[in-house]
């Protein structure tokens, strides 16, 4: 009994210990921890710019402006029909001697070829035939005239023969007009009065100084009056031509100056005025043809070569903003527009055309919405800053 007392007795105070442990283990296990407040998410597209930032900008509203579209229109380039002279063979006949290549400049009235004509030379002798009958009808009335004074013949034979000498003359002059339809010139036709020799050679000159663009005839060749031989143009001034689709006609008007740009003359841009813009619409292609007269004073733009038109439209209003507002993303298009006095958000938008440092906005904006027109670049890189923190 006095063995269990005394276990009794000594166990006490570790019991006692224990339960005090319990206790506050299961006090510790009973207590809840107040969770974290969760971050606030931060929108990478948005910027709150510093009062010095701020200063630096200059903030513009989405408004209507007058804006003028630029039209590229492809085309080629074409002589001036007003400075091109084609040139044939006045009569039929064989080619004998050649005087030009092709790309030959020429002067006016300068030789081009000579052929061999039997028309022309039997022209001439009906012309010499002509002359000398003239001469025999002449004496002819004045023998008559002769007569007639001292009584041998009657006035009617006088009269007959002034009427042969008329009919001759006709001759003569209609036999002279062919041989210049032939392409004899007065000196030519005066030669063959006095000599009484036919040139059965005729010569196709140029009928204009330029550039021989087109040779269509080779030594030997037998040619027709309408034959086109040689083709002779000025080219100090040509032409851009191109089709306008008929839905953009209404955008462009004659007078307008014109820049052009030519891929084969590594992009270079000349600038003319619209001379033309046609009256009808092709009704296979529903385009209406225009015209800009270039010049070309040392040739370096050559016919047939492909171009662009750049021609301004006619000025339309729309809603802009101005293109300093415009800041390139992903090579997409965006604006700050303000939400709060200092802070922007970056937005995708839509643009247009650009004139006269404004730019149309397509999509993307609304009326009266106030942007950074200024300064974007800047606050752009404020805002790629505060994403990297």
């Amino acid at each position: 009994m006095v063995f269990s007392n005394d276990m009794n007795n000594s166990s006490k105070p570790k019991l006692a210990l224990i339960g005090v442990m319990l206790a506050i283990a299961l006090a510790g296990c009973g207590k809840t921890e107040a969770p974290e407040k969760a971050a606030e998410p931060v929108d990478p597209n948005v910027v709150e710019l510093t009062p010095e930032l701020q200063a630096k900008l200059k903030l513009a509203t989405v408004a209507q402006a007058e804006i003028r579209e630029v039209l590229r229109i492809p085309g080629s380039i074409q002589v001036d029909e007003q400075r091109v002279a084609r040139m044939g063979a006045p009569v039929t006949g064989r080619i004998t001697d050649i005087d030009v290549v092709l790309g030959q400049d020429v002067k006016q009235g300068q030789l081009l070829a000579t052929l061999n004509s039997t028309e022309l030379a039997q022209n001439q002798l009906t012309y010499i035939k002509a002359q000398q009958q003239i001469a025999l009808q002449t004496k002819a009335v004045e023998r008559a005239r002769l007569l007639l004074e001292a009584d041998v013949i009657g006035a009617a034979e006088l009269l007959r023969r002034e009427a042969e000498l008329s009919a001759a003359q006709a001759d003569l002059n209609a036999a002279r007009d062919q041989l210049q339809i032939l392409g004899m010139s007065d000196k030519a036709i005066a030669q063959i009065s006095q000599s009484s020799q036919i040139r059965s050679y005729s010569s196709v000159s140029a009928r204009l100084a330029g550039t021989v663009i087109s040779r269509k005839v080779n030594l030997g060749q037998v040619v027709q009056p309408a034959e086109e031989l040689f083709i002779v143009a000025d080219l100090s001034h040509v032409w851009a031509v191109a089709e306008v689709p008929e839905q953009q006609v209404e955008l462009i008007q004659e007078g307008e100056e014109v820049s052009i740009e030519i891929p084969a003359l590594g992009q270079r841009h000349f600038t003319g005025r619209l001379i033309y813009v046609g009256d009808i619409v092709n009704p296979k292609t529903r385009t209406v043809t225009v015209r800009t007269d270039l010049k070309n004073t040392d040739h370096t733009i050559k016919p047939d070569m492909l171009v662009s038109m750049l021609v301004m439209g006619k000025p339309t209003p729309k809603m802009s903003v101005p293109v300093k507002a415009i800041v390139r993303e992903e090579d997409r298009d965006h604006v700050f527009v303000q939400i709060a006095p200092n802070k922007y958000r970056l937005r995708e938008v839509t643009v247009g055309s650009e004139y006269e440092g404004f730019v149309a906005i397509a999509s993307g904006l609304s009326e009266g919405e106030v942007v950074i027109g200024d300064g974007a670049f800047h606050a752009n890189n404020e805002r790629k800053r505060k994403e990297l923190e």
